[in-house]
């Protein structure tokens, strides 16, 4: 910029006046236009990022550690496994573009693409990246088995006797015994694949530097502040178009532990997701029937689908307590109070009664029927008779952690109405969790949240061999028919016949009564508007390989 100012008429102060208004002027158009040019890129390109808080924090970005949903959404964008599940939990190719099965379900043999790169690395010499091969999994799953690396991971691989890479592309795994839920348990995070040469790079931790093959590649991470994940350019997926995944340039995650401060940076467009549903601000964005609050229904989208999570009270039935031990009485607590309108007051409408079994919504197996509808009057009816027969008043205490104390209330004075007098005990969640596997609470409340997607997981909390501590009965149910049952489901390989089989234990398992289902739950997704393709699964893993978002909304 050029200036032409006659100053020789002025005196020297004068002329220093003017030269630094000039000055200051020039300096000032100059930091305008860096603003407004910043401004605009930053405006033009906020629409390829997408922006989310973990309130939880990340620990671990190596899949092997993705035990926790934060670990396993970061560690979702960043890999790829063998298989994956579709939003329906079905199994599809992934690095995998097909398998076969043996007639015994015990030999699993998988076809390796011929597609599918690391993420670029100097480890890997001059171009940076190299194909994956079966090798590859040999390597990553056998990895999981390491005692030097304590992974969380290890028992997916408990029932497996072998894996061999038979040439680049041919890879087999053969089982002990038949378990015909194994392809689910290979989506899991865990079974990811990672090069052997980057993990065992001296000077590298793969924790904060992963190298995977997924649809975004890492770039920097700020322990507690951020984390920035880039497009990866080589990914191998693409769209029913043909079109190259993703469609975002960048995944760019925040850490903020305050889920108030969390809820504000939403509203203020900073984030363009708020998942669940947190007390302090549920009544803020939700109707009392689970609709989205009108005033934000012009900025705001509301997401939600079945979550497989099952809460439930549960009973210790080795506990030496008449009361805990008379099937009456139990029946007497799951018919005793209104889930209709503990959903409704208490959780917004946000998941679904718990009255079919422990199975939840979502998952092949959950009972079409009702078993547990509110009956009071024959629920005190059945107190009545058992303190007639025994001379008992019916006393329990119920453990809780302060999370849920709202929930155990509702259940206290709803109990007494019927003649069950509720002691409501409050305890951190890592006493509870110990109390609980040790059998030292005679009543509890807990939730069981699916490690993989096939009922039997959730059976499993029924089997007379998996008793706690070392097990997940906690309840110590016991029961010979439901044993025979449960050990047959491991031949059944067709999932039509294997989910009618679940349905049949299930109801065996609640006719004794040993829990009291409370809720299946909800995944609650809330959104800006201009998020576009983001999908909803019962597992609620975030996939962003598919999710754009709108400009116009962005600029």
């Amino acid at each position: 910029m050029y200036f032409a100012i006659n100053i020789q008429p002025l005196d020297l102060s004068i002329q220093h006046y003017y030269l630094r208004a000039i000055y200051r002027l020039s300096i000032l158009l100059l930091l305008i236009c860096n603003i407004a040019c910043s401004t605009g890129h930053k405006a033009d390109r906020s629409h390829l990022v997408f922006r989310y808080n973990e309130d939880g924090n990340i620990t671990s970005l190596d899949p092997a550690f993705s035990r926790n949903l934060e670990n396993i959404w970061a560690t979702t964008h960043l890999f790829n496994g063998l298989v994956q599940l579709n939003d329906n939990l079905e199994v599809i190719p992934d690095v995998a573009e097909q398998w076969n099965i043996s007639a015994d379900g015990l030999v699993y043999e998988f076809e390796i693409r011929e597609d599918v790169y690391f993420h670029k690395h100097p480890g890997f010499g001059n171009k940076k990246t190299r194909r994956v091969t079966a090798s590859d999994f040999v390597y990553s799953l056998k990895r999981l088995l390491d005692p030097q690396l304590a992974s969380p991971g290890g028992w997916v691989l408990q029932n497996v006797k072998n894996i061999e890479a038979k040439n680049d592309r041919q890879l087999t795994i053969t089982l002990k015994k038949a378990f015909p839920a194994f392809l689910g348990l290979l989506s899991m995070r865990y079974c990811s694949v990672i090069p052997h040469e980057i993990v065992q790079l001296k000077g590298v931790d793969f924790r904060k530097n992963p190298i995977g093959t997924g649809p975004f590649a890492f770039k920097n991470w700020e322990e507690n502040v951020k984390l920035v994940l880039r497009k990866n350019p080589l990914y191998f997926e693409r769209d029913e178009k043909g079109e190259a995944l993703p469609y975002l340039e960048a995944v760019a995650i925040t850490f903020v532990p305050d889920k108030q401060s969390e809820f504000m940076l939403f509203l203020q467009g900073k984030l363009d997701l708020l998942n669940s549903l947190d007390n302090s601000y549920k009544d803020e964005l939700l109707t009392q029937e689970g609709q989205l609050s009108e005033k934000y229904k012009y900025k705001i989208s509301l997401q939600k689908g079945p979550y497989l999570n099952t809460e439930y009270l549960g009973f210790y039935l080795d506990s030496p307590s008449s009361i805990i031990q008379s099937p009456a009485i139990r029946e007497a607590i799951n018919i005793g109070f209104d889930r209709k309108k503990m959903m409704t007051y208490l959780r917004n409408n946000i998941g679904f009664e718990g009255d079919k079994g422990f199975i939840p919504k979502g998952l092949p197996g959950h009972p079409e029927n009702r078993l547990l509808v509110y009956q009071p009057e024959k629920a005190a009816a059945l107190v009545k008779n058992f303190e007639k027969q025994t001379a008992k008043k019916a006393r329990i205490t119920l453990a809780t952690d302060p999370n849920y104390v709202d929930l155990c209330e509702y259940i206290q004075r709803e109990l007494q109405k019927i003649g069950i007098s509720i002691e409501v005990d409050v305890m951190p969640p890592a006493t509870l969790k110990k109390a609980r596997s040790q059998g030292k609470l005679e009543m509890f409340r807990s939730n069981w949240i699916a490690d993989y997607p096939d009922a039997e997981n959730y059976l499993s909390l029924f089997y007379s061999k998996n008793l706690s501590p070392s097990g997940p009965n906690y309840t110590h149910f016991k029961n010979d028919t439901f044993d025979s049952y449960y050990q047959d489901s491991f031949m059944i390989n067709d999932l039509d016949k294997r989910s009618k089989h679940y349905k049949t234990m299930d109801s065996l398992a609640m006719s004794k009564h040993p829990l009291v289902p409370l809720f299946y739950d909800q995944v609650v997704r809330f959104t800006q508007k201009g998020v576009e393709g983001l999908t909803l699964n019962p597992i609620n893993v975030l996939k962003l390989k598919k999710v754009w978002k709108a400009k116009s909304r962005y600029k």
